[in-house]
């Protein structure tokens, strides 16, 4: 079975209200959706999510790069040869979110043809992942009131407060109410998007000590190399590496270097392939992880849960899995539900993301760009 061709189709779907944080905000989901075509009918899908401001990549960028430079080396190649296929990939150096989506199709479309879950290939270690929702930028009693609103309408208790904003006082006081409000059985984490200097981490972490907080991700930018080394070395709880983190070499300099103790993983930026190589580096050296979210619509948050489920070591703690509710709307033809705080894999062939052909109608931003042989 081999790739016949590609689809990379540009679509904008808006967020009900905007989205911010350290590293920047968004309005609108300008995402891509790839299609892998097979020649005997099969087809894989996923989504990139672009993210100019932490990985430089565009929408256009990513239409470009699958186009022009991607599918004509890949079609032709046998679907299974995925070693192959991430040797081309490899090739290009960046674009990790272009790469990402195409292994992501890739493995949907080997779970499709060979009639087994994406998720059961990968490892199968169980069927659903507990939920972490993100709590952007906003004054503390009004976070304070969507964690209790999303805690009783999906029985969500944990949850991540983007932080990097100053003065810093508005995020210690979030944390306090958020903590006071929310109780003790909650877990709550950070995420300052690099918004932060590693001295002023450290002042936070130090203001915020006794209120229960698991995690601090991405505090400021692992280019203060000497400082967050420092903060690492003396901080209470474990130090994620994210936006420094994309890739398997990402995550080596930063928990060699002591940048990090802690490794967010992202399928929409490492695919299954690479995200399956991370994993493996972490838990031979016995650091935690964590799934990320890249705003992902249900399309990302169903590939990221089908990873997710797939391994013990993803699955100990809560993934990020809730940003589709921020959405206006959304592609995936049968919508994801979050149930007692959990969301569900698919047990049908590959990742299970059927497109709503009418809304991709919709919502797509060209009328065909395809490459085929």
């Amino acid at each position: 079975m081999r790739i016949q061709r590609i689809e990379s189709i540009p679509y904008a779907i808006p967020y009900n209200h905007p989205l911010r944080f350290a590293s920047g905000e968004v309005h609108t989901a300008d995402h891509v959706l790839i299609r892998v075509h097979t020649d005997e009918g099969v087809i894989g899908t996923a989504d990139a999510p672009p993210r100019p401001y932490t990985y430089g990549e565009t929408q256009k960028s990513i239409v470009a790069i699958v186009q022009d430079v991607f599918a004509p080396q890949l079609i032709g190649v046998d679907i299974m040869d995925r070693a192959k296929i991430r040797q081309v990939l490899d090739r290009t150096i960046h674009n990790q979110v272009a790469k990402g989506a195409l292994d992501i199709a890739v493995w949907d479309a080997i779970g499709q043809a060979l009639g087994t879950p994406a998720h059961k290939l990968l490892g199968g270690f169980t069927d659903s992942m507990r939920v972490s929702h993100m709590l952007g930028f906003k004054p503390a009693r009004e976070l304070l009131d969507e964690a209790l609103r999303f805690g009783e309408q999906y029985g969500i208790t944990t949850f991540k407060l983007k932080v990097g904003r100053r003065p810093l006082a508005l995020d210690i006081e979030a944390c306090r109410v958020l903590r006071e409000g929310l109780g003790e059985d909650v877990e709550l984490y950070l995420d300052a998007n690099r918004g932060w200097s590693a001295n002023e981490s450290m002042e936070v972490l130090r203001q915020t000590e006794g209120l229960g907080l698991s995690l601090l991700e991405e505090p400021c930018d692992a280019k203060e190399a000497m400082s967050r080394r420092r903060l690492v070395e003396r901080s209470p709880i474990p130090i994620v590496a994210d936006e420094s983190a994309p890739t398997a070499g990402d995550a080596s300099r930063e928990l060699l270097s002591g940048g990090a103790n802690a490794i967010c993983i992202k399928t929409a930026r490492s695919g299954f392939t690479e995200a399956t190589e991370i994993l493996g580096l972490c838990t031979g050296l016995g650091v935690d992880v964590t799934m990320g979210n890249q705003i992902d619509t249900q399309v990302g948050s169903l590939a990221t849960v089908t990873f997710g489920a797939a391994f013990e070591a993803t699955s100990r703690r809560a993934g990020e899995l809730s940003n589709f509710l921020d959405m206006a709307d959304d592609l995936l033809a049968e919508p994801l539900q979050i149930v007692n705080g959990r969301i569900s894999v698919r047990t049908v062939p590959g990742v299970g993301a059927a497109i709503d052909e009418s809304k991709l109608a919709r919502y797509r931003q060209d009328h065909v760009l395809s490459t085929s042989n």
